[in-house]
């Protein structure tokens, strides 16, 4: 399938999930209600999909994790705050670079309109 049509796909189910429950709950429930979401959508979805972490001779088995990995191709982060800021973007973009996933998906739930809380990452 297309990035770009499971993109659109993910962004339908952001929107859904958002519009039914509104701002103010814990990311871990912004969470289970998108993965619900995706997986009704036909989408393949690991959740706290944990990553290795190799340095020299140093190796984490599971140093990471990220919320949410779509289709093997898109990483979404969910957060649940008053604003994004920068420690949440290089969050993503090392979440992006160990699973070597291009496109990943910042998506702040704590906002009046979703369209203000989403961050389109690409490396």
């Amino acid at each position: 399938m297309d990035i770009e049509k499971i993109y659109k796909q993910v962004l339908d189910c952001a929107f859904k999930v958002h519009t039914e429950l509104g701002p103010g709950l814990l990311e871990s429930a912004y969470e289970e209600c998108l993965k619900y979401e995706l997986i009704q959508a036909g989408l393949k979805v690991e959740q706290q999909k944990g990553l290795p972490l190799v340095y020299k001779e140093v190796h984490l088995e599971v140093g990471y994790r990220i919320d949410l990995l779509v289709e093997n191709r898109i990483v979404i982060e969910i957060k649940s705050v008053e604003a994004l800021n920068e420690v949440h973007l290089a969050q993503i973009l090392t979440y992006q670079k160990l699973s070597d996933c291009k496109l990943g998906l910042l998506v702040n739930f704590n906002v009046k309109r979703l369209k203000d809380g989403i961050k389109r990452v690409i490396i």
